[in-house]
């Protein structure tokens, strides 16, 4: 069993802190356990805390003006959640909730404000990750403004994409149809339909052991 001073330097968002500010942190942070399905944060309330992912996965979510769920983006181990609210003190904008059996360290508000206080480095660690949300919307916006459905479910497709030991893109993760239709506005029919019409024309195969095969042109694919 990792003590709590271990986990903190795991995390990437702490791997600045000086042992003084890392030892502080590990006493103010709790360890908890969520099970799928179980919400971590919701959207309209305050948490008060930063949370940050030790392992499992979780979705960030929220409802089009027809009470639809929309995926936002997907959240993996060492990504944290809570700081805008934080920040700003305003409720979340987001419901995130649990893919698979979830640990996450929660980092309460006043010793969130010190350690942004203290530490210039996990400030910018923090201005950082906003940003990179900040770019992966815009990303989204052009995508649902300017791309058909298959050029939509080509760019989500890439998102999950990672290099193998042999320099190919595969997707690793496992998602339904349904999900990927929330993440590019599209219904379940719609999505299976492109995701045959991308295995005819090559873009995409199914592999043996479970994972697709991604070519590089899937980019073009609008």
């Amino acid at each position: 069993m990792l003590t709590s001073s271990e986990l903190i330097r795991r995390v990437p968002l702490f791997s600045m802190l000086t042992d003084a500010q890392a030892t502080a942190v590990s006493n103010a942070v709790v360890k908890r356990a969520f099970k799928r399905g179980d919400t971590i944060v919701e959207q309209g309330r305050k948490s008060n805390a930063l949370f940050i992912l030790l392992n499992g996965r979780a979705r960030v979510m929220t409802m089009d003006a027809r009470g639809r769920e929309v995926i936002l983006a997907t959240l993996h181990p060492g990504d944290h959640i809570g700081e805008m609210s934080l920040i700003d003190n305003e409720a979340h904008s987001a419901t995130v909730c649990v893919d698979i059996a979830t640990d996450v360290l929660m980092l309460g508000r006043t010793e969130f404000a010190r350690c942004l206080r203290d530490n210039l480095s996990m400030s910018y660690e923090v201005m950082r990750g906003l940003v990179r949300r900040l770019r992966h919307a815009d990303r989204k916006i052009e995508t649902l403004a300017l791309m058909d459905v298959y050029g939509r479910i080509a760019r989500a497709l890439l998102e999950f994409a990672v290099e193998n030991e042999n320099g190919e893109l595969v997707i690793r993760e496992k998602f339904s149809q349904q999900d990927l239709g929330k993440m590019v506005g599209a219904s379940r029919e719609m999505v299976t339909r492109a995701i045959r019409g991308l295995k005819a024309s090559g873009f995409i195969t199914s592999q043996p052991d479970g994972t697709i095969l991604v070519r590089e042109h899937l980019a073009d694919c609008n």
